[in-house]
């Protein structure tokens, strides 16, 4: 099982990244997807969820509005375009993927939004 994620960087506040989860070893298309961010000496916290089939998704308040996820089953890929990115948006940013007792988390990449 692999979660890898890619897309992280340094941005400009007010600017856009789009990370990319690619998945393999586990049938992705059953699985819950879901993005978490972890900032320095803070908690992982939730920022957002798709379902299995992509029809329903879920946001943390913060990032609501700004953030969105979308999922390809033909290609096992989730994704989470960032819009209008904050400094407080900076964290390491993880994939994860969910089915019943089954958790499997990826190895995060950083996002530092900064001028």
């Amino acid at each position: 099982v692999e979660l890898v994620e890619s897309g992280g960087g340094l941005v400009q506040p007010g600017g856009s990244l789009r990370l990319s989860c690619a998945a393999s070893g586990f049938t992705f298309s059953s699985y819950l997807m879901s993005w978490y961010g972890q900032a320095p000496g803070k908690e992982r916290e939730f920022l957002a969820a798709i379902t299995s089939t992509g029809s329903r998704t879920n946001y943390a308040d913060s990032v609501k509005g700004r953030f969105t996820i979308s999922r390809d089953n033909a290609k096992n890929m989730v994704y989470l375009q960032m819009n209008s990115l904050k400094p407080e948006d900076s964290a390491v940013y993880y994939c994860h993927a969910n089915f019943e007792t089954y958790d499997y988390w990826g190895q995060g990449t950083q996002v530092t939004v900064s001028s």
